[in-house]
């Protein structure tokens, strides 16, 4: 079992494939589980590289504050313990706020981003946001992860066909360790990087699903402030699109990663 000890935590990972390294990060609650049915389709052309985050899967669950910072540093501790540069990195959700915080961290470390369905900040600036996140904090807190499972995969997956995926959505976040489930979900509310995104000059891919939780015209706004970005939008696809959509997904990542790959190869060529 691949495990990777940083100081006080002890990270769970898989690795496949050969070629330039892609980092795939998933989501709060759930693990690398999330990409299976996306990262296999990259190891044709890629070393392939998916963790479980702090708190999360099979990795450790230590004490004391989680938050993106903290996950993002954890992530930078394994490539540089692996050797890698220039990475790839693809994040779901919070794996996407990881991903904006490695590029800010360590920028000569992240050769681009796929953004999927997340986005540079988790502030309440509503009267229904704050509603949103104290509900769920609520919930974890009085109730356990089991019950805002039975909250969360009805809303993940909503269609009667999407049945075997809402118990998968069940069996994942029933299972998590509920104290660091909690720790874990505190430490992304009021997060942001926002401020840095004209920093950001790596190429940046955007999926947003046409059924997320945030419109498509909230990522647009923040792409605009990226030098390097672009969105594309997943039809049919809820906030898990990677569960839901994952052909569409791996494709529009293969495209993404043969691109920018193309681009630098072209920069390099004389004349």
């Amino acid at each position: 079992m691949p495990l990777l000890q940083l100081e006080e935590l002890s990270l769970y990972f898989e690795e496949s494939g050969e070629g330039t390294p892609v980092l795939f990060l998933h989501g709060l609650g759930s693990s690398g589980r999330d990409w299976e049915s996306v990262a296999p389709r990259l190891t044709g052309r890629h070393r392939v590289i998916v963790p479980d985050a702090r708190g999360h899967g099979r990795s450790g669950k230590p004490p004391g504050a989680y938050g993106v910072p903290r996950f993002a540093r954890d992530i930078a501790g394994l490539c540089d313990a692996l050797g890698l540069t220039g990475v790839h990195v693809v994040g779901l959700s919070m794996g996407g706020m990881m991903g904006f915080q490695l590029a800010v961290d360590r920028p000569e470390l992240v050769r681009s981003l796929v953004i999927v369905n997340s986005g540079p900040e988790l502030v309440a600036r509503t009267l229904r946001r704050k509603f949103e996140f104290g509900l769920r904090l609520t919930l974890l807190k009085l109730l356990g992860p089991s019950v805002l499972a039975k909250v969360l995969a009805p809303k993940l997956f909503p269609k009667p066909e999407q049945e075997a995926l809402r118990q998968r959505a069940l069996e994942i976040f029933s299972a998590n360790d509920p104290d660091a489930y909690l720790r874990a979900t505190k430490g992304l509310v009021g997060w942001s990087v926002m401020r840095h995104l004209g920093g950001i000059t790596c190429p940046v891919l955007v999926l947003a699903s046409d059924r997320d939780y945030t419109p498509v015209s909230t990522k647009q706004a923040y792409v605009d402030l990226l030098p390097n970005a672009r969105l594309q939008v997943l039809s049919d696809s809820g906030h898990a699109s990677p569960h839901d959509q994952p052909d569409k997904v791996a494709d529009a990542v293969e495209a993404f990663l043969a691109g920018v790959e193309d681009a630098a190869a072209d920069a390099r060529q004389p004349g």
